[in-house]
């Protein structure tokens, strides 16, 4: 279907939460000029799409849905929520966006009693949901290149791994004109995830200590030196990750009334997209209920967990030092977006309610025998989507969903990404994070026959007793 590209064209502003200034969207700002504040991205004119009806709206964005134009396959069908500065020659398509929700199987639901269904991100192209941020990311990265006629930018960024996996691929796919530079915390990202930049091209460079200590080093040169930092300091980041919000409202037809979404809390920058992304739908009407949002949190890894833990009037935040954690990309105990969190948190309890917004804390053994009960049941959870389930399954035994509830659950990235912790496992070798391994949840392959045997049997014979063996393994019976 041939869908021509937006008319419309906003005007957008940093906003800082802080001081509450303003700043025009025509260089990259991470902080507030003049505070140090966290920004927020706004459209000034955001009032002027009001003026199209609420069901035009809907119509709009599902006719986009089938679209054949590469600019708005992805992300960008929802182009006036999102960052409506860009010309369609800025942006970038890798085939983000769009992935699929699936209903939780039968006998998963028969088990928990609870109706839910994994938002599988994933399946994103770099295979976490970092591609949304980093599809408008470089988008707008190409936008300043090609309006201020900047022949070469240097691109960096902190990471336990996906974060570093997703700009390497986008800097890559844009070419020489963006030179990509990641740093990691030695030892604490997967093979997989290493393996990513690596193949893509970047400049990877890794060093002693937790994502928190990178992260201090690449605020450090982003303040001090010509780079383009693209963690989820970026605000352009947190835009496109809104996307993730609007497939949802879309997917379930716009109605949100009886959802609870959850979502694992690292640097914070997702939870603060989803809000944000809901809360524009709920401005012009296309949505009139907003969702439940529950972020969930390691307890090895838990600041935000234990500032709304805490009784309102004697909240304060304070980071906190990490354990090593099976979900690791959300192993942050100092997160850049909280602020941010903050922000929408209280704007979502003032429309929806106090149980509007919670934060829960799972154990470490919770989030991987969970991530091994979703994928036993034909899902792709990873550990992060494993934090997630314990999330609702946390959520059902405090009373904070009912029956009626349908709740969505955010698998960040593909398990094969984390693989390496469910062979552990099997092995019962995650003492260090205080896991036990159940023996109901460990599986093994079964071997038959020795190299030695096949070697000297014939091949008719071989084939004779491999599959008695097997007979007598499965207990089959004849026809």
């Amino acid at each position: 279907m041939s869908v021509t590209f937006p008319t419309y064209r906003g005007k957008m502003k940093y906003h800082c939460i802080s001081c509450q200034e303003s700043f025009d969207a025509n260089q990259l700002y991470y902080t507030c000029p003049s505070c140090n504040g966290i920004l927020l991205l706004k459209d000034t004119n955001f009032h002027e799409l009001k003026k199209t009806r609420a069901e035009d709206w809907r119509k709009i964005f599902d006719t986009r849905a089938a679209s054949k134009n590469s600019a708005l396959r992805g992300i960008f069908r929802f182009y006036e929520l999102m960052a409506p500065i860009l010309e369609e020659e800025d942006i970038i398509y890798l085939g983000e966006g769009n992935t699929p929700i699936i209903e939780s199987s039968k006998e998963l639901i028969n088990e928990t009693y609870i109706k839910s269904a994994f938002k599988n991100d994933g399946q994103n192209p770099s295979a976490s949901f970092k591609d949304r941020g980093m599809a408008c990311a470089f988008s707008y990265l190409q936008h300043i290149i090609r309006t201020q006629n900047i022949s070469e930018l240097l691109a960096i960024c902190a990471s336990t791994g996906d974060t570093s996996a997703a700009a390497a691929l986008y800097g890559a796919y844009i070419g020489k004109k963006i030179k990509q530079v990641v740093i990691l915390p030695k030892g604490k990202v997967t093979p997989q995830q290493l393996a990513q930049p690596l193949g893509n091209g970047a400049t990877v460079i890794e060093v002693p200590g937790v994502f928190d200590d990178c992260m201090k080093i690449v605020e450090h040169l982003a303040d001090n030196y010509h780079v383009a930092l693209l963690n989820s300091k970026n605000a352009w980041r947190i835009l496109g990750q809104e996307s993730y919000a609007f497939e949802i409202a879309q997917w379930y037809d716009w109605d949100l009334k009886d959802k609870a979404i959850f979502v694992p809390v690292g640097n914070a920058g997702n939870i603060t997209a989803i809000m944000s992304g809901f809360l524009k739908l709920h401005e012009l009407n296309i949505i009139t209920d907003l969702p439940q949002i529950f972020g969930v949190q390691s307890h090895h890894a838990d600041p935000v967990y234990r500032y709304y833990s805490t009784e309102k009037s004697k909240r304060k935040f304070e980071p906190v030092t990490v354990q090593a954690s099976v979900a690791q990309a959300a192993m942050i105990g100092n997160p850049v977006s909280f602020p941010r969190v903050q922000y929408f948190a209280e704007k979502f309890i003032e429309i929806a309610g106090e149980n509007s917004f919670q934060i829960m804390q799972v154990t470490e053994q919770d989030i991987i025998d969970s991530m091994l009960k979703a994928n036993s049941h034909g899902h792709i959870a990873c550990t992060q989507g494993g934090e997630s389930f314990a999330g609702m399954l946390e959520a059902k035994k405090q009373g904070l969903i009912s029956e009626h509830t349908h709740c969505i659950l955010d698998s960040t990235a593909h398990h094969l990404k984390f693989i390496g912790f469910q062979e552990d496992y099997y092995n019962d070798a995650l003492g260090e994070f205080g896991i036990i391994a159940k023996k109901e949840l460990q599986n093994h392959p079964m071997s038959i026959l020795s190299e030695k045997e096949k070697n000297e049997t014939a091949l008719s014979e071989y084939i004779t007793k491999a599959a008695k063996e097997i007979i007598n393994k499965l207990s089959l019976q004849k026809k």
